[in-house]
């Protein structure tokens, strides 16, 4: 048996260092929808802005007349009713569509922004009392390579603003219910609550509960609950449902995505909230304990 020889290295000799590896570092905040395929706008920020003097006149104007009014408001009550009224409102009525400045606080979207084929469309009703939205579904995806369903229609109210572009929410903490009058053609229809959030990933957080139409010619009269709204973010249900925040509620939509092809309508009256003292349920689905106790 033939001994191996063991050879020494050199003490002096030092290994080449390695550079460790660099992981990309993941995102903590959702950046917005872009399209597939679609570059990414690369612009500075005061390119997008229009240096018009005349329109600067008027907007400063605009603002300083919405401060005025905040001013003046605070001195009678919240919102600029007496103190004693607001506490004894029972009924408040939020938007109503009568005529074509009711209009202009609604945006109609759907998925031809993204490449799909469906149609939305907002006009006004039958002598000009309503609001009609009307357009026809398509579930057809864009020949993209990338998209695999598409097919959506929506209506949202714009976000309120106050002078000098401050935002400005809904509060209906009196309230616990919502209240609509509509006609439909028999679709069913998704409405969404949008609230104000802590945290920037938070800002798709949107609280839905559905809506049946019946269709035919006659007005139904819609009372929804706020305790029956369910919480989810960018379309998908949450584990961990809460109450919405009625204090600060910045919008209100309507989405139709019941992948039925096809035209469709939907003609609202008149949008508000009550108090309804027969409904006294909390929350209507299972909330979880983050530290159930022992």
């Amino acid at each position: 048996m033939s001994l191996q020889k063991i050879t020494r290295l050199p003490s002096a000799r030092l290994l080449t260092s390695i550079p460790p590896r660099s992981a990309p570092r993941r995102a903590v905040t959702q950046g917005e929808y872009r399209r597939p395929g679609q570059p990414k706008e690369d612009k500075l920020p005061w390119q997008n802005v229009n240096f018009d003097l005349w329109r600067g006149l008027g907007g400063i104007k605009k603002h300083f007349t919405l401060l005025k009014k905040e001013f003046f408001e605070r001195w009678v009550g919240p919102e600029g009713k007496p103190i004693l009224e607001h506490m004894l409102e029972q009924n408040r009525l939020v938007w109503e569509f009568r005529g074509p400045e009711s209009l202009e606080e609604w945006v109609v979207s759907s998925d031809k922004e993204i490449g799909g084929h469906s149609e939305a469309y907002l006009k006004l009703g039958k002598n000009n009392n309503t609001c009609f939205l009307y357009g026809t579904l398509s579930s057809t995806p864009p020949r993209d390579g990338e998209t695999r369903y598409s097919g959506y229609c929506s209506m949202r109210s714009k976000q309120p603003q106050a002078s000098f572009d401050r935002k400005k929410h809904h509060d209906w903490t009196s309230f616990n219910t919502l209240h609509l009058r509509v006609r439909g053609d028999g679709r069913p229809w998704m409405i969404n609550l949008a609230t104000e959030t802590y945290f920037s990933h938070q800002k798709d957080d949107v609280y839905c509960y559905f809506l049946y139409t019946r269709g035919g010619p006659y007005w139904q009269d819609v009372k929804i609950p706020f305790s029956k709204f369910f919480l989810t973010h960018r379309g998908r249900l949450q584990d961990d449902q809460h109450h919405a925040w009625l204090d600060k509620v910045n919008t209100v939509g309507f989405t139709l995505g019941d992948k039925a092809d096809g035209p469709f309508q939907l003609e609202i009256d008149y949008i508000g909230v009550c108090k309804d003292f027969a409904h006294t349920e909390e929350f209507a689905y299972e909330m979880y304990k983050k530290n159930p106790e022992v």
